[in-house]
């Protein structure tokens, strides 16, 4: 038998048995799908915590594949929290929480008769795909029953939550059920249903974020009087020790694409974070705002892997399609749905319904993916442009973020108006605002720029004039 043809493994080192198979998968999406397989064999138990896979050349040996396929697909898996590597000790299945017992009690169903200016973060408004749009509003007007047009779940239409059940194992591996599942109106009013929640359980409860970290969410926070610790950002993701010496019983974190640094959060620290909120008892929201634009390597999957009992994995329509919509969701632990669902249904009854079943059927008929793939290579297009073009003219830049999301921020030198540089970009016609907009504590200066909106020659020709700025600024 040819090797590159091999069924199933049968052998490896240390006689595991692994149940992979790359038969009749073209040569550039082998990666993809053994990181696949390992994913769902890790998170689905049949791969158990402390088990050492073989070496990658070995794997790769008994696959019939080249070293580097295996060698990526190990690093995806240790950057996602799902492997650990170590020197001298090979690769083993990480640790991970108790996951819900299949046969749990179920959740009963529960039955219900900031202005955006310059964010750097918002999608191509010219890209919305506005004729498959048309048509998922149509299927679903057409689809719906007569008593789908009456206050239904508080959690949501049973046909979106149906949608994403699915949608979220795929591209998120997020394991779940359409009784966890709540949608919400957009990630604002998700906020405020987690506001809802911690201060019903404790009034003085404390909430954590980034620093930097998001300034809506943060303004929001605000207005609701919430009890805030900002928390570090480095290049590893947020600084879990210096959490853990707060008094936070939640924090809001970006751990896929740090807003607005960019930066990934480690394996180390992911699960530092996963053992902080088992230890504490705490919640960890995850929002997970553009994970669909990842560029330089398959998306990382959700944190909610980790720990599905202690991580609220938040998710909206916002980037990938229109924030204009107002369609988010949450997946929520069991011990929280039932008074997240009552916090809906008393704050408006509930979401629209013919908006979520239009989406329900944008995703069932692969106009989500589609959608997404002609809007990634877009972006991808765009952010090049400008990256490129700001590398050329200023050798020697420092540009942070650029590996997926709609903006990247351009770290300046001491001595730089943020403040002047982000008007000025702004007038060029860029989504920019200085760093220090997103900022609780001092730190040196920078530019968030957002891309996602203008052509490749608008970008480059306004990076250029940007540069002539920047070099103004440093003969002063």
């Amino acid at each position: 038998m040819n090797r590159s043809t091999r069924p199933t493994i049968e052998r490896t080192t240390r006689g595991l048995q692994l149940d992979v198979s790359l038969t009749g998968v073209a040569r550039g999406r082998r990666a993809r799908a053994l990181a696949e397989q390992l994913r769902a064999a890790i998170i689905g138990g049949s791969l158990e915590p402390g088990t050492s896979l073989p070496s990658s050349r070995r794997l790769a040996e008994d696959l019939g594949v080249s070293r580097g396929v295996v060698v990526e697909v190990y690093e995806q898996l240790v950057a996602e929290g799902h492997l650990l590597a170590g020197h001298g000790s090979g690769t083993q299945v990480a640790p991970r929480a108790a996951r819900r017992s299949a046969d749990a009690a179920p959740v009963t169903r529960l039955d219900v008769p900031r202005l955006a200016g310059h964010n750097p973060g918002q999608p191509d408004p010219a890209l919305f795909p506005r004729t498959d749009w048309l048509r998922a509003v149509a299927a679903a007007l057409r689809d719906l029953p007569d008593d789908a047009f009456v206050y239904g779940d508080a959690r949501g239409a049973i046909e979106l939550r149906s949608a994403l059940v699915p949608y979220l194992g795929r591209v998120r591996s997020i394991i779940t059920d359409t009784d966890h599942v709540l949608i919400v109106n957009g990630t604002a009013q998700a906020v405020a249903c987690l506001v809802q929640l911690l201060t019903r359980r404790d009034r003085t409860a404390t909430i954590a974020v980034e620093d930097p970290g998001s300034a809506g969410l943060v303004d929001q926070l605000r207005w609701w009087g919430v009890d805030l610790v900002h928390i570090p950002v480095d290049r590893h993701g947020i600084d879990v020790d210096e959490l853990a010496r707060s008094r936070a019983d939640a924090v809001i974190v970006t751990p896929a694409h740090q807003y607005p640094t960019g930066v990934t959060l480690s394996a180390d620290r992911r699960h530092a974070l996963v053992a902080w909120a088992r230890a504490r008892g705490a919640l960890i929201v995850e929002d997970d705002y553009d994970a669909e634009y990842r560029y330089d390597r398959e998306p990382l999957t959700s944190l909610h892997a980790l720990a599905p009992e202690s991580v609220i994995a938040a998710g909206s329509a916002s980037k990938s399609l229109s924030p204009a919509l107002r369609l988010a969701w949450l997946v929520v632990p069991t011990n929280c749905i039932l008074e997240l669902a009552e916090i809906k249904a008393n704050m408006d009854l509930g979401t629209a319904t013919v908006p979520q079943a239009a989406l329900a059927h944008f995703i069932d008929s692969g106009s989500m993916d589609r959608h997404l793939r002609r809007t990634r290579a877009r972006y991808r297009q765009r952010r090049d442009a400008l990256v490129d073009a700001l590398r050329a003219e200023r050798p020697g830049i420092h540009i942070e973020g650029i590996s997926a999301g709609l903006h990247v921020l351009v770290r300046l030198t001491e001595g730089h108006d943020e403040l002047a540089l982000a008007a000025t970009a702004r007038a060029l016609g860029f989504s920019a605002q200085p760093l220090a907009r997103y900022r609780h504590r001092p730190g040196p200066p920078g530019l968030v720029l957002g891309y996602a909106a203008r052509t490749p020659d608008e970008l480059r020709a306004g990076a250029r004039t940007l540069a002539g700025h920047l070099e103004t600024e440093e003969r002063r």
